[in-house]
Formats: C-alpha cells, sequence, structure tokens
C-alpha cells in the first residue's frame, strides 16, 4: 500500500490529467450516442423487420473486439480521440437503441388509444406520452452504455488518445502492478460516480406514477421542478461541460507544431522524449507527443496521414511488415533497402541508425538452459520437441519468425501458447513455460534473469533502431537536419537496455531517464 501511494502522489498530477482526458472522451462517446441511439430506437418502433435488422447490426458491431474496431478505423479517421470516440460510440449505442425501443413498444396500445382520443398529434403522443412512460428503460440503457464506455475508453490509449489506460499500458510494460491500479482504480471509481450520478437523474425525471407504489413520494410542485433543475445541472457536469471543454481546446489551443509520435512499450516512449527534449532544447519549435500508438502500421498509418510527423522504429519490422520484403540478414542491405523503400514508397526520410538494435532472441531460465544444455539457439532446435513455447502473438504469426522457423528448420515445439507481452515473463519464470522469444534491448530479460540464446544460425534479422519522419518535415524545419544527426550512432544497445531498466524496474519515468542520458552525452 505504501509504495502505491507513492507512485500515486508523484504521478498526481499526470493522473488528474489523463483523468480529465478520461472523462472528456466518455462524456462525449454517451452524449452521441444518447442523440443517435434514442432518435433509431424511436425510428424502429415503426417496423418490426428494421428494427430487427437495426438491433442485430447493433450486436454484431458490438461482437467485434475493440482493439481491432480501432486499428481498423486509423487509416481512415486518423488517431487521437476521434477514432477512440467512434469505437465507444460503437459499443455504447445498443443498450440505448434496445432499450428505447423495448421502452415504448412495451406501452400498452389502449393508453395509446386514449391519448389519441382526446386530441393529441402523433408528436404530443411521443412526448408527453411514449418517451415518459419509456423513461425508465431509456435511462437503464443510458446507464449500461455510459459504465460500458467508461471501461472502453481505457482502450483509447493505444491509439494515442490518452485517458487512464496509458496509465494502464505502463504498468503493464513494466510488469508494475502499481501503475496498472493508478489507471484501473479511477476508472472503476468514475464508473461508479457516473452511474450513481446518473441512478439519481433517473430517479428525479421519472414521473411518480410510474414508480412503485412504496416509492411514491407527494411533493410540492416548486420542490419537484428543483429536483429536475438539479437533475439537469448534473446531466451538465456529468455530459455537456465536459464535450464542451473538450471541443473548445482542440478549436482554441491548436497550433503549429512538431508531432513526435511513439509506440505503446517502453524503448519507443524514451526515444520519443530524447527526441521532443533534444528538439526543444536546440531549436524553438513548438513539441507535441502523441504515445502509445498499438504497433508500426498504426504509427506508419499516422505519419502517413500528417496526424504524427517522426517517430522511432527498426529496420528489421519495417522492411517486412511496412515494405513487404523478403528478410535479409546483412545488417546494411537491409537498411539501405528500408531507406530506399520508404522515401520511393511513402516519401518517408529515415535517418541514420541511431545505434541500438532491439533485435529478437529466445530466452530460457537457467534452470532449463543447464537441463537441456541451452546457450544457442542451434541448440534450441534440436529439443524443441522437449520444450514449451510461451510468446508473444505476433512471434507465432509473422511469417518472418515462428512459421519461417518452423519451415527453414523443421523445428516443432511441444507446446506454443500466445501470450501477451509481460505475461509471458511471468509464465516463464513461474515455469508454465520454457521458452519465450524476448529483445535484445528488453529489461524483463534481466529483471527475469533469463539466458539469452546466441543466434548462431543468423536466423533473426537486424533490428537497427532508425528515426522514421516526411520529407516534408525538414522543408518545414529545415534547422531538425542538423539536430537529428546528432542521435546518429549515439545510443549503444547496452545503453538502451540500461535506459529501459531504470523505467521498467527501477520505477523511474521516460522522460526522466532521457533527460539523464542527454545530460550523459552533453546534449543538454
Amino acid at each position: 500500500m505504501a509504495s502505491f501511494l507513492n507512485v500515486f502522489w508523484d504521478r498526481r498530477e499526470e493522473l488528474l490529467k489523463l483523468f480529465i482526458e478520461h472523462m472528456e472522451m466518455t462524456s462525449i462517446a454517451v452524449l452521441v450516442s444518447l442523440v443517435i441511439g434514442v432518435v433509431i430506437g424511436i425510428a424502429i418502433t415503426k417496423n418490426k423487420t428494421a428494427a430487427s435488422i437495426v438491433i442485430g447490426i447493433a450486436n454484431l458491431m458490438q461482437s467485434i473486439p475493440s482493439i481491432g474496431l480501432l486499428a481498423f478505423m486509423v487509416p481512415f479517421v486518423g488517431i487521437g480521440q476521434k477514432p477512440a470516440i467512434i469505437m465507444i460510440v460503437i459499443y455504447a449505442l445498443l443498450p440505448i437503441v434496445k432499450n428505447t425501443y423495448t421502452g415504448i413498444t412495451g406501452i400498452d396500445p389502449k393508453m395509446l388509444e386514449a391519448a389519441k382520443g382526446i386530441g393529441l398529434s402523433k408528436w404530443q403522443r411521443l412526448l408527453k406520452v411514449q418517451l415518459p412512460i419509456a423513461l425508465p428503460y431509456i435511462m437503464a440503457g443510458i446507464r449500461i452504455s455510459a459504465v460500458t464506455a467508461v471501461g472502453t475508453v481505457t482502450i483509447a490509449a493505444f491509439a494515442g488518445a490518452g485517458g487512464l489506460g496509458w496509465m494502464i499500458n505502463l504498468g503493464l510494460n513494466a510488469n508494475d502492478p502499481n501503475l496498472v491500479l493508478l489507471g484501473a482504480i479511477p476508472a472503476c471509481l468514475l464508473a461508479l460516480l457516473v452511474d450513481l450520478l446518473l441512478g439519481k437523474v433517473e430517479k428525479s425525471i421519472t414521473p411518480e406514477g410510474l414508480k412503485p407504489a412504496d416509492q411514491i413520494v407527494y411533493m410540492p410542485r416548486n420542490k419537484r421542478l428543483w429536483r429536475r433543475g438539479l437533475a439537469l445541472v448534473l446531466c451538465a457536469a456529468l455530459l455537456i461541460i465536459p464535450t464542451i471543454s473538450s471541443i473548445a481546446r482542440n478549436i482554441f489551443d491548436k497550433e503549429d507544431c512538431l508531432v513526435i509520435g511513439a509506440q505503446n512499450f517502453t524503448e519507443s516512449l524514451i526515444l520519443g522524449d530524447i527526441y521532443s527534449e533534444l528538439i526543444s532544447e536546440k531549436t524553438d519549435i513548438p513539441i507535441e507527443k502523441t504515445y502509445n500508438l498499438n504497433g508500426t502500421m498504426i504509427t506508419v498509418a499516422a505519419l502517413e496521414s500528417g496526424d504524427i510527423d517522426m517517430f522511432t522504429d527498426y529496420t528489421g519490422v519495417l522492411a517486412p511488415n511496412v515494405l513487404k520484403l523478403p528478410m535479409e540478414t546483412d545488417t546494411e542491405k537491409v537498411f539501405t533497402d528500408v531507406k530506399t523503400g520508404l522515401k520511393e514508397e511513402f516519401d518517408f526520410e529515415v535517418s541514420a541508425p541511431i545505434g541500438c538494435s532491439n533485435t529478437y532472441v529466445l530466452a530460457v531460465t537457467p534452470e532449463v538452459s543447464e537441463k537441456y544444455n541451452l546457450t544457442k539457439l542451434s541448440q534450441l532446435i534440436t529439443q524443441a520437441p522437449n520444450l514449451r513455447l510461451g510468446c508473444t502473438t505476433a512471434f507465432t504469426q509473422r511469417e518472418d519468425l515462428l512459421p519461417k522457423m518452423e519451415q527453414d528448420f523443421g523445428i516443432h515445439f511441444r507446446d506454443v501458447v500466445g501470450l501477451e507481452g509481460n505475461i509471458r515473463y511471468q509464465a516463464i519464470t513461474s515455469g508454465e513455460v520454457d521458452v519465450t522469444d524476448a529483445y535484445e534491448t528488453d529489461a524483463l530479460v534481466m529483471k527475469s534473469n533469463l539466458v539469452r540464446l546466441e543466434d548462431d544460425v543468423d536466423f533473426f534479422p537486424p533490428y537497427q533502431a532508425v528515426n522514421v519522419f516526411r520529407a516534408d518535415v525538414l522543408k518545414e524545419y529545415p534547422e531538425l537536419e542538423g539536430v537529428l544527426s546528432l542521435l546518429d550512432g549515439a545510443i549503444s544497445t547496452d545503453e538502451m537496455l540500461n535506459m529501459n531498466y531504470q523505467v521498467d524496474v527501477g520505477g523511474m519515468t521516460t522522460e526522466e531517464v532521457a533527460h539523464n542520458f542527454l545530460v550523459s552525452k552533453g546534449l543538454v
């Protein structure tokens, strides 16, 4: 508990900023879902076939994995809050549409006939009879959608939208439960608060005649109006004010700046902060950070669309995944092919190698290494039938990794399990698996005391770190060229490993580590 409180105090300002971002995205998404969902729910009450189709589509959309839906939208609408809000709206629509439809169609037809008989028009019947009677159902749908939205917004961080999911991702990267809890607990509390406030709103605006007999309370008209006014204030505080705040900030606080992107792992964040601070120190260019992008393809799409201006990646990732080039083990050739290919296909520029390499390695525990005499990849190939591989899903699916290993060497493990990045370290240290994939600069390899197997068969391609940016960035900011070159070959693999260790194990922030490195090199 003490360590959690220390982390909370150290990161309280960052946490407040992320909480506000989380609240804003939730409010915008729920407000949009409310308007669209109620309108659709009313519209489909006139046609059962249309209702079945619309509700069926809403059910189908909600079954799509959220991270997949987010990744699908990025090439079309860019990164940041836009794809995140669209994703949340899609997930939040179903309860509102369904409950609106159920509430209105469940009204006794005799009541509607009576309303028609006293001369109420179609719109009067809707506003004075149908919606008030259906209100408890509609509010129940809104409450479900709002609570769901709070949880779903955590995924938004993987498109650079911020929110409490950012803190959760930092915790997962560092295998630090304190950081995970620092993001998860406020999200849970926000969900409870949203549900509590919407419950109060529902209670205050529901007509007394629709409540159970034991809940009906007589009150003067003035008091009833006061309660409904308070409900409107709560709605404004919960939905409208954060929405207006977000829109106003995006309109009035927008300025031309250099946007530095980074992916959702520690090394990428450190490199992003190194470039950010170095450029800020050496130039007058305003800097904006867009971090936590989920993978190379999303990041490349963001660079191509202009949502970001630069990011760091690895030649061994860019060659097969972006340029679809056959894998090579010649370091210089891979770099040249990446530099030429990105320029020709995307008009991207590629810096000289930064110096560090984050090449894939396979790793085992000291006990497994001793038991099976494993220190090299060639030895693993012969022992594979006796070993369980627990690795990232990417390692099992990418054609240049496990499938190629199976094809080239006929390697077949006793069992292969796909695991989330940091869970695989927990699995191997607890003995659930025998072998895992890792990276040369991965701090958790050092923390877990794993043995990295030497690639004596030259299987893994080179993964030199490089900086990628659009050609027009140098035209807009010509002073960047000299600044960026200061990091050419400046970071060794051991230095990068130590920086990752300071963040993932030592608990330092990426900004602190980046600053200390630049100071040690005399660059700031």
